[in-house]
């Protein structure tokens, strides 16, 4: 496997982070009828990546529309990036986003902004404006970590219930220290970007 697909793929599978989204999974699909479990992740799922690839084949036209570059959205993403993987690493007991108990999510809160937050979507357009020629490279890592993350969420249950709560969170949290790794060399990749740009 080319090493670009290999790094871009484990970036964009730690930023979904499947494994930390699996007590949320457990819970928004919580009084749905258990066989419709699979169905509904794999829709989310595919709704996400939907979205995220529309963002990434999108990013430069939106970049220049909003006149921001990539040295900014390095910067930017550096530091989104940082902050979720605090939160990955040192989590907090927060509520499912107002999901009524029993009625089947549809685009929020799973595929928004569960797998396709912020961060995710800073991310796919931070691959695509640095490299625009190897996009599809690029698109490819986005199938790998999506494929990932829709078979890890379509047997949360099944994850959860052999892993414990325990297990499934040491796993979120080392995740969250790999994506600190990745979110402090995108942060300094792009102030270095922007002192050469001072310097010329």
């Amino acid at each position: 496997m080319d090493s670009d697909l290999f790094s871009a793929a484990v970036v964009l599978l730690l930023v979904v982070d499947p494994f930390g989204n699996v007590p949320l999974v457990v819970a928004t699909l919580h009084g749905v009828a258990p066989e419709r479990h699979r169905r509904i992740v794999v829709r989310e799922c595919l709704f996400a990546y939907a979205i995220l690839l529309l963002f990434m084949l999108g990013g430069k036209a939106f970049l220049a529309l909003l006149n921001l570059t990539e040295t900014s959205l390095s910067i930017a993403g550096g530091i989104v990036l940082f902050l979720i993987a605090l939160r990955m690493v040192f989590p907090r007991a927060e509520g499912i986003f107002g999901q009524p108990a029993g009625e089947e999510p549809m685009l929020v809160p799973l595929a928004i902004p569960a797998i396709a937050g912020p961060s995710a979507l800073a991310t796919v357009m931070l691959l695509a404006s640095r490299d625009p020629s190897r996009l599809p490279t690029w698109i490819a890592a986005l199938t790998i970590a999506m494929a990932i993350t829709t078979v890890v969420l379509a047997f949360s249950d099944r994850m959860e219930g052999m892993l414990g709560p325990r297990a499934v969170i040491a796993v979120e949290r080392l995740m969250g220290l790999v994506l600190t790794a990745v979110a402090v060399q995108m942060f300094l990749s792009g102030v270095k970007a922007f002192v050469l740009e001072l310097s010329t």
